[in-house]
């Protein structure tokens, strides 16, 4: 695979959704930019006689062979991304898989068993605040009811989003059937750190994904005049969130974890008000699940001490998590042994990571030599994606023979 090849067809997705002067993306599940990269990756399964099917949690397949035979290898990612967010974070596993078939292709392969690209819908959360939303419904890892009341933050609910792409919001939900199918599941992804650059090597393998889940504060105070309150009568809310934030920085690193809040929601959100409450996102990870509960549990016990100074109250709600992910079965120690590259974990969350529970599942990793993911400088060069092409068909040619 050529590096020229692999940015030709990289270079017929890569405008859709970009977003600004900062040259990131947003392409949120279900609206219109995501519909655009839907049709695009149609295309081009439909350009290479795949055929294409759409599940009843809105996950797309282009299959070459017969899904019904069962055993199938598929590879694939996801389209969708965080705001503002970097081109090759999923992307790059979708482009890779239709790339990796070509080449099988071209190597006079004769699968034996079915192969698939697939691409995920809602992997990052971004809209309707669950990670992993497709894959997690479609194993049964998510209440499909809790799912359709599901809301952004225009306040559109999930089932009015799918319902407008044509699904029907009553079929949301596990799909064994399809899950049955599936034999293995390699995903290509660009590293979200720079281990293999510092490496200096263009592919890894994964070992791990942390366990990591994503929390909501709700901080309540009393809303009031921002000139005429005196300071000794406030119930800032905003004094409680300002410093939770500075306590999940020290806990953080206190424990050796990973905890950010990216997110906040404050209302009125005016100026010239204190305000009456405000929301935080934490988001959580660490390297094994006993960490990361005292993780969670120490920034909760930070936030109530300054609610009790600060006359606020706090709750913590649970909105998403995942365990840790071990990358140890058969496809994996292929991946390893077959591919000869670098074994490595890693503290983000993926489909793979919610497939693990249910098929003999592998990730690979293509350098990024800035180590940025999730914003605009994410950045990988053409000849290093058409490296992790040649690998990913190499370990896809061995599993479908």
């Amino acid at each position: 695979m050529s590096a020229e090849r692999f940015a030709a067809l990289w270079g017929s997705l890569s405008p859709v959704g970009k977003a600004g002067d900062d040259g990131g993306y947003v392409r949120h599940s279900w609206t219109d930019a995501d519909m655009v990269c839907r049709e695009w990756f149609v295309e081009e399964a439909l350009d290479r006689d795949l055929e294409v099917e759409i599940d009843r949690n809105g996950n797309l397949w282009a299959w070459w062979g017969e899904p019904e035979q069962g055993g199938a290898v598929v590879t694939g990612s996801h389209l969708d991304s965080v705001p503002h967010g970097g081109g090759y974070d999923g992307p790059l596993g979708v482009v890779s898989g239709l790339l990796a078939i070509d080449r099988l292709r071209e190597r006079g392969v004769k699968p034996a068993k079915p192969v698939a690209v697939v691409v995920f819908t809602e992997e990052e959360g971004a809209r309707f605040g669950v990670p992993c939303l497709g894959s997690r419904l479609m194993t049964g890892a998510f209440d499909p009811a809790k799912a359709l009341r599901l809301r952004d933050r225009e306040g559109f609910h999930l089932a009015e989003a799918i319902g407008r792409a044509g699904l029907d919001p009553e079929r949301l939900g596990p799909d064994p059937e399809r899950l049955a199918r599936i034999g293995s599941f390699v995903e290509l992804h660009i590293e979200q750190g720079r281990a293999l650059d510092h490496l200096d090597v263009p592919v890894g393998v994964a070992s791990a994904i942390w366990p990591h889940g994503r929390y909501r504060f709700d901080f309540t105070g009393e809303g009031n005049h921002a000139g005429t309150t005196r300071m000794s009568d406030r119930h800032d809310p905003m004094l409680t969130l300002a410093a939770t934030v500075l306590a999940t920085d020290e806990v953080a690193r206190m424990h050796g974890a990973h905890a950010t809040v990216g997110r906040v929601d404050v209302a009125p959100n005016a100026t010239n008000a204190i305000a009456a409450r405000a929301s935080a996102w934490l988001d959580a990870r660490a390297a094994d699940g006993e960490t990361l509960q005292k993780l969670v549990d120490a920034i909760r016990l930070r936030a109530e001490r300054r609610a009790r100074l600060d006359g606020t109250r706090v709750t913590l709600a649970t909105e998403s998590l995942t365990g840790e992910v071990g990358f140890t079965g058969d496809v994996s120690r292929l991946a390893a042994l077959e591919l000869q590259a670098p074994v490595l974990p890693t503290g983000a969350g993926h489909d793979a990571g919610v497939l693990a529970g249910h098929v003999d599942t592998a990730m690979l990793f293509v350098r990024n030599p800035t180590g940025i993911s999730h914003a605009p400088q994410e950045s990988a060069s053409d000849a290093d994606c058409a490296a992790g092409v040649e690998k990913l068909t190499d370990l896809l040619g061995r599993l479908c023979q």
